[in-house]
């Protein structure tokens, strides 16, 4: 045996007793503190602090006002109706054929799109984020290139505090390429101090809190599903 192997063997045994410990607690996945403000209400304090970060939030609204409340906030910000929405099988549980005027265009975001509409992994109370998971039904484009995202939230999906939210992503089963953390419109005031809406995202960020309890797919009309440039099957994120 080499000097080289012998300090090496000398530094696992002295330290076997401390693996074994980290490897216990990596396995028992304790519990730890959690801040005061993601007690209480996760309802109330989210749309409070997402309401304080420059988002506007509706609801929470039963899943079949969706649409209606989706086109109200189209039309009183001048917004088009045809909206890139993701092809996740989340939005099929909404009746969208009550909105014959809204357009949904399931597919990856396009530089021209103006409004892109999404479900939502989770929403956290503390900070009032959205947490958005990628995947080949949740193409990460709709999150951050049109001018305006609109994000539907189940109320049952709302946690108060990151710690919860990261134990959700595990329960999940494997973890995503990408968790995207959205706290309202983007911004920036890097040049000259000045603050900017949109500088690297979406200058507008709807929130529709949706209390879903006892919905089953109520489906649906007005619908396109478009995959041209491509969501083939087993594609990932785009």
């Amino acid at each position: 045996m080499s000097g080289r192997d012998t300090i090496l063997a000398r530094i696992k045994a002295a330290t076997a007793g401390a693996r074994g410990e980290a490897e216990e607690r990596l396995a028992a996945r304790p519990r730890g503190p959690r801040p005061a403000r993601a007690a209480g209400d996760p309802l109330e304090r989210f749309a409070a602090e997402a309401r304080a970060a420059g988002s506007t939030v509706a609801g929470p609204v039963p899943p079949e006002d969706v649409p209606a409340e989706i086109a109200e906030w189209l039309v009183g910000e001048n917004l088009p109706a045809r909206l890139a929405a993701s092809p996740d099988p989340a939005l099929d549980r909404y009746p969208w054929s009550s909105r014959p005027l809204l357009t949904l265009e399931r597919r990856r975001a396009e530089p021209e799109d103006r409004v892109a509409l999404t479900p939502c992994f989770a929403g956290v109370a503390e900070t009032g984020t959205l947490a958005m998971l990628s995947g080949p039904e949740r193409p990460v484009t709709l999150n951050f290139l049109p001018e305006a995202h609109i994000a539907l939230v189940r109320t049952r999906d709302l946690v108060g505090a990151y710690e919860d939210l990261w134990e959700r992503v595990r329960e999940a089963g494997d973890p995503p390429r990408t968790v995207n953390l959205i706290t309202g419109p983007s911004r920036s005031a890097d040049i000259g101090q000045e603050l900017r809406m949109g500088a690297h995202g979406p200058r507008r960020l709807h929130i529709v809190l949706v209390d879903d309890e006892q919905t089953e797919n109520i489906d649906d009309g007005q619908v396109e599903n478009i995959d041209d440039d491509g969501l083939p099957e087993g594609s990932d994120d785009g």
